[in-house]
């Protein structure tokens, strides 16, 4: 049990870690805390002092020797868990107040652009949602460190970007200095500013000698995969150094369905393989401990920069630090210990990583091995041959100890997860070890890099078929209870479980009561989720007059008035959009209207495509319209570009459209806005228009009251507290993704449509929302809350 009893501080960094950075009131709050803490860290080490002087006594007066002071265990204890959560709240507190004093803070308060200089501190990812002009070069998400602003250097701080250069350019360690739109962040985000940038990059600068060795290997390994072709070629990059931009998104979709995206996570295996090798590589040339650490070191940091310094990838390395540095010292210790040290280290160095749910998937599962696979391992063997019950109780242990965590990503559980990691045991190590080789051969044995990269193809493309093929199975997700109270709820359900698994009570009443306590929690969120669409088909209304879609962040709002419907936006995901018409059983759409090109309002057009009769647009922006529209339009629907003073008819409802002018140029502020008239209400469409558009328009236009307005751009805070007030709308509708990264909609928002006695309707908290105008007023119907 002594290996257990870092387990203590470390849980309590982590808490003092989640709930320091979401502190209210910023770093002022945080700096109160962090006091506090340090406080009672002094108090707890004047009782240790006074326990040892105690132990001292006792053992001087009764020569006790070996007996520990019960004030002496406690203030140990007590010194080591606040001394933790102490130190990772400093550092909270210290991050917080940077972040604050940032030019960035005041640029973004100020909604003016500025001069930044990016220090990138990983590898750029595909932005798979995003647009771009044929010829360009494609955006890419970057993250990195903003330490120059405006030509002077700052405290560095995290922010994100997306940036329009090939990414060879955009690797570990380079500086980017662009012109950009700075926009602050939630405290709780890991990056605490989103750069956008305006005009041209000003200058690159290449990451320096010792990191820009692997960017060479990088980019040479994902060609040389992407010449294998199919599944395998796309996950073969994947496997060896975690590099998932060629994976495309239905086998992210799949891979994920049947939980096996965490062998694409470069995580404590990899590190462990690469540690290992160094080490028995340096034990077979005869060299002594100290250097072979000093070997398996340096091996690890070469790794770490090749595959870059992800949450999963630091965890890994610096729990293998520990373990070193312990051989190293002739005094190896425990796998929990060493996790719970490097949990606590890097809570210390980076806080919001606590905040990281790859962090957090990385340190469970490697939790669940340490402790529970040996325990399931033998439970397992009592019915089973020894080596069956190793290969099951190993994933088992893994899944067990991560499905709570994957239940916040996804409130559902995967049936087929097991049997898939199973499946796919013996490949991963094989597909990962072989393409790692054959990543390093590359450069100088071309032909014998290449070859690996074939043999790693074979695993490769095994993992992917298992991911698509349990993916596609019958009753592949079970849904579950989401959020916190599901992740609490499983947690317990796997408690219960392990605990008559694995402690077999002698006692029978209370086994009896523990089985009966485990189905009660098993069936309860299985039955109200599994009949949920059952019930929520029983209890939709039939008559409705508008449809506020779920499809994450983004809009898609479906209009009806007798018999005829009308789809404005498509939103992000054709998928999404498709559940949305399935469920309230659409199949024909009279009237599209796509108020402007962004892909959280266009991406969705897949789903309409030959279900559209007419689609209306506002002014044309290139390639990124032609995307949209050409598929529609070769499905027979009429395209028409319209402008103020347009108008028609939806059934009984004459609707007109109020913006754009007829000069506007193509973006969020050119987007089409439709006023609606019906029998029963009237409503107002802002698609994402910014408040200087908002004025603009309410200066050229008597708009008067409305009984519903579509809220703009997502509930942003670029509104115009005229409008809503000149509006008056008894219901203002947004749609939204949950955690969408944005902080939409904004408290800036919310108080406007406080202020007007607007009741807000958001798809993030009612799923699929249903609004049926009566007397003046409306019903309203949610998926996950119904109201009459």
């Amino acid at each position: 049990m002594r290996d257990l009893r870092l387990l203590l501080p470390a849980t309590f960094a982590w808490v003092v870690a989640w709930c320091g950075i979401g502190t209210p009131g910023g770093a002022a709050s945080a700096a109160l805390v962090m006091w506090g803490l340090w406080a009672v860290t002094c108090v707890a080490a004047a009782l240790a002092v006074a326990g040892v002087l105690q132990q001292r006594r006792r053992q001087a007066a009764a020569s006790e020797n070996g007996v520990v002071a019960p004030l002496l265990r406690v203030a140990a204890t007590a010194l080591v868990v606040m001394s933790a959560g102490a130190l990772v709240m400093s550092a909270a507190a210290l991050e917080l107040g940077a972040r604050e004093a940032s030019p960035l803070a005041a640029a973004a308060q100020e909604h003016r652009s500025a001069v930044v200089t990016i220090e990138l501190t990983g590898a750029p990812r595909a932005m798979r949602s995003s647009w771009f002009v044929e010829g360009e070069v494609p955006p890419l998400r970057v993250e990195g460190r903003a330490v120059a602003t405006d030509g002077a250097a700052v405290h560095a701080v995290p922010v994100t970007a997306a940036l329009s250069l090939p990414s060879s350019e955009l690797q570990l360690g380079a500086r980017v200095t662009v012109s950009a739109r700075v926009t602050a962040l939630p405290a709780e985000e890991g990056s605490a500013f989103r750069l956008a940038a305006v005009g041209d990059i000003r200058s690159v600068a290449l990451p320096p000698p010792w990191l820009a060795w692997t960017v060479g290997l990088r980019t040479g390994f994902a060609e040389a995969a992407g010449a294998l072709g199919g599944d395998g070629g796309a996950l073969v990059p994947g496997l060896a150094i975690g590099d998932t931009s060629a994976v495309d998104e239905t086998l992210d979709a799949a891979m994920k369905a049947s939980s096996l995206s965490h062998l694409t996570a470069v995580s404590g295996a990899n590190c462990a393989i690469v540690t290992a090798a160094a080490f028995a590589l340096a034990a077979l040339l005869g060299l002594p401990r100290l250097v072979r650490v000093v070997v398996a070191l340096m091996a690890l940091v070469g790794f770490v920069v090749l595959v870059t310094p992800e949450a999963s990838v630091v965890r890994a390395a610096t729990m293998a630090v520990v373990v070193l540095v312990a051989i190293a010292a002739g005094r190896p210790g425990g796998g929990v210990a060493a996790l719970s040290l490097a949990v606590v280290v890097l809570l210390a160095v980076d806080p919001w990583y606590s905040r990281d749910y790859g962090f957090a998937l990385s340190v469970f599962a490697t939790a669940g091995l340490l402790l529970l696979a040996r325990p399931l391992t033998v439970a397992l063997a009592r019915w089973m041959p020894l080596p069956i019950a190793a290969v099951i109780g190993v994933p088992l242990a893994a899944q067990l100890a991560c499905q709570p965590v994957l239940v916040l990503l996804d409130p559902a559980l995967a049936l087929y997860g097991v049997p898939a990691n199973l499946l796919a045991a013996p490949a991963a190590p094989i597909g990962t070890v072989v393409g790692l080789i054959g990543c390093l051969l590359l450069p100088a044995l071309p032909s014998v890099g290449f070859a690996c990269l074939q043999l790693a193809w074979l695993p490769a493309s095994w993992i992917a078929l298992l991911a698509r093929a349990s993916s596609a199975l019958p009753a592949a997700r079970l849904e579950w209870l989401p959020d916190a109270p599901g992740a609490l709820l499983l947690a317990s359900c796997t408690a219960i479980a392990l605990w008559l698994l694995l402690c077999a009570p002698r006692r029978r009443r209370l086994r009896a009561i523990a089985t009966g306590a485990l189905i009660i929690a098993i069936a309860v969120p299985i039955g109200l989720f599994a009949g949920r669409p059952l019930i929520g088909a029983a209890t939709r209304p039939t008559e409705w007059d508008v449809a506020a879609c779920d499809v994450g962040q983004g809009d898609a709002t479906l209009l009806r008035s007798d018999g005829a419907t009308a789809l404005i936006d498509a939103g992000p995901d054709p998928a999404a959009l498709t559940r949305c018409l399935s469920l309230l059983g659409i199949s024909r759409i009279d009237l599209l209207v796509l108020t402007h090109w962004d892909a959280d309002h266009v991406g969705g057009v897949s789903a309409v495509t030959g279900l559209v009769g007419t689609v209306l647009h506002g002014p044309l922006d290139g390639d990124r319209s032609t995307r949209a529209l050409d598929p529609l339009v070769a499905a027979g629907a009429e395209s028409v570009e319209v402008v103020a003073g347009f108008g028609g008819t939806l059934g009984e409802a004459r609707w007109r459209v109020l913006w754009p002018r007829p000069d506007a140029q193509p973006g969020n502020d050119a987007s089409v806005v439709l006023d609606l008239s019906t029998p029963d209400y009237r409503g107002i469409f802002l698609g994402d228009l910014g408040e200087e558009a908002q004025s603009r328009m309410l200066r050229s236009a008597s708009l008067g009251r409305v009984d519903l307005v579509k809220v703009a751009h997502h509930g942003s805070a670029d509104q115009s507290e005229r409008l809503y007030d000149e509006l008056g709308a008894i219901v203002g509708v947004i749609g939204v993704g949950a955690d969408n990264g944005y902080g939409h909609p904004t408290d800036r928002l919310l108080d406007v449509l406080r202020a007007t006695g607007t009741a807000v309707v958001r798809t993030d908290q009612s799923g699929l929302a249903l609004l049926t105008a009566d007397d003046g007023s409306f019903s309203l119907w949610s998926e996950r809350d119904s109201e009459p």
